[in-house]
């Protein structure tokens, strides 16, 4: 005798009309990211309504090629913040890393980078700038690749000797 899957489910997928239509035009349009598609998928296949086609767990995971800790997210997600934090992205409280060139530190590194270089010196290197600017206590620390990309950001270029792309203008000749 195989033994019969059975187990008490602690999040249950209801759908209604409504909800169920709109994941199947989500599906039918196939234009939302791969992992969004996935998750209606599997609150199609869940429902246990009686319009739902109430799969199994086991069913649903050989069906999308899933595993069940991503089925038991879904429906948990579901049961405890709604049919529209399924769908959506989590958005960050923060950034991942924080800026540390904010608009008036940015705009003093430019004045900085603009003007003349220390003795000993043709120009400012980001290596000088990097120095100066923790000398100078504009900045706690930052990193020679992060002043380059501030100053890229910003068209402010110390290297090169010119305050842009290193191309030169067309000139018009009368």
């Amino acid at each position: 005798m195989a033994a019969k899957e059975i187990s008490v489910k602690r999040y249950v997928v209801r759908l209604n009309n409504e909800e169920r239509e709109r994941l199947g035009v989500l599906i039918r349009k196939g234009k939302s990211p791969a992992k969004r598609l996935l998750k209606a998928r599997i609150l199609l296949k869940a429902d246990v309504s009686p319009a739902g086609e109430g799969w199994s767990d086991s069913r649903i995971i050989k069906a999308l090629d899933t595993n069940a800790s991503m089925i038991y997210r879904v429906r948990k997600q579901l049961v405890e913040e709604g049919f529209e934090a399924v769908l959506s992205r989590k958005q960050r409280a923060t950034p991942a890393v924080s800026r540390i060139f904010d608009g008036e530190k940015e705009a003093k590194l430019i004045a900085l980078a603009c003007s003349k270089p220390p003795k000993g010196h043709a120009r400012w290197t980001l290596r000088l700038l990097e120095n100066k600017v923790v000398e100078l206590h504009i900045v706690d620390r930052a990193s020679d690749s992060t002043i380059g990309r501030t100053l890229k950001k910003t068209r402010s270029s110390p290297i090169g000797g010119s305050a842009g792309s290193s191309r030169q203008r067309p000139t018009l000749r009368s």
